[in-house]
């Protein structure tokens, strides 16, 4: 049986973590009283006791807590931004091209963030293909639920006589300089970051990328991107899906979900790029049990909600 710490339990995402976990039959997880869930040496002795450990911690205690780990054969997934483009860690997306490979064998392991991930599935094959010139200056929107911003936030959110300006989206990120901007960039193989505009809206969970091309901006037709998509998501937990709800199309629909969805909309001289997805679950809890399923050589859904 495979053992399995999640230093951080009592956030929004170890708590997801934790759940999709606690009904699985191959798994233990090791668990600190409360009293001891802040206990450096009590965090430590966890951590090098687990075959793998999750950190759902702030980046500098995610830094602290990898210093903490001796025993060689613990392997780290970190959900926090500080080794999403790291030396020596393997990013956390095994649909891209050779990570899959990579995280079969890796010690450690950074989840990609929620806005990155909407992103980085839009761009990346399009990139990588050459439909895309990597010199090319993108903007992206993403529409997120308000769980993506933490307790304190959902805290917000669900008060009663709670500030009336949270009743409408909220953009915020305002000085372009959003902590997802770097593995954005690096992920895609672009030259430089896009100018990102994340929006926070009244709805629990649930995500919506979106990033708007004109014919200029690539080298091929509508149809030739729909292919791409389809051809470039044969396998793991996104797939190409141009469905929609009446003429409109949902960031809620992915909510409590483990997948993703991406697709183009338009006509070939104006194209909006979408991929749809829970900013808790393929966008944080679902893509490190994903990872972790990887890892430990089982199917890669094990545990998920992916229907």
């Amino acid at each position: 049986m495979h053992k399995i710490f999640i230093d951080g339990s009592a956030g929004t995402t170890g708590l997801r973590i934790r759940e999709r976990l606690s009904a699985r039959k191959d798994i233990e997880l090791l668990i600190l009283p409360e009293e001891l869930r802040k206990d450096t040496s009590a965090r430590a002795e966890m951590l090098n006791k687990s075959d793998i450990s999750f950190l759902c911690l702030p980046d500098q205690a995610a830094v602290e807590a990898v210093s903490l780990i001796d025993d060689p054969d613990t392997v780290v997934i970190d959900t926090s931004t500080a080794h999403r483009t790291a030396e020596g860690w393997v990013y956390g997306m095994p649909e891209l091209t050779g990570l899959r490979a990579q995280l079969k064998t890796a010690s450690r392991i950074a989840n990609p963030g929620c806005h990155a991930s909407g992103f980085i599935a839009l761009i990346r094959p399009l990139t990588e293909l050459g439909i895309i010139s990597k010199d090319t200056a993108l903007s992206c929107f993403s529409l997120t639920g308000y769980s993506g911003g933490g307790k304190k936030m959902i805290a917000d959110y669900e008060t009663d006589g709670r500030d009336k300006l949270l009743d409408a989206p909220r953009i915020y990120a305002l000085t372009q300089e959003h902590k997802h901007l770097k593995e954005m960039a690096r992920l895609c193989m672009l030259d430089k970051a896009p100018v990102f505009s994340p929006i926070v809206a009244s709805y629990y969970s649930g995500m919506e990328v979106s990033v708007s091309l004109t014919r200029e901006l690539v080298s091929c037709g509508i149809e030739d991107i729909r292919t791409a998509y389809r051809d470039y998501y044969k396998g793991g937990l996104i797939r190409y899906d141009d469905s929609a709800e009446g003429g409109f199309i949902s960031a809620s629909a992915f909510s409590g979900r483990d997948d993703m969805a991406v697709a183009v909309f338009g006509n070939d001289d104006r194209m909006t790029l979408i991929s749809r997805f829970d900013n808790l679950g393929k966008g944080a809890s679902g893509a490190a049990i994903q990872n972790m399923n990887i890892r430990l050589g089982l199917d890669e859904a094990e545990g998920l909600c992916v229907s």
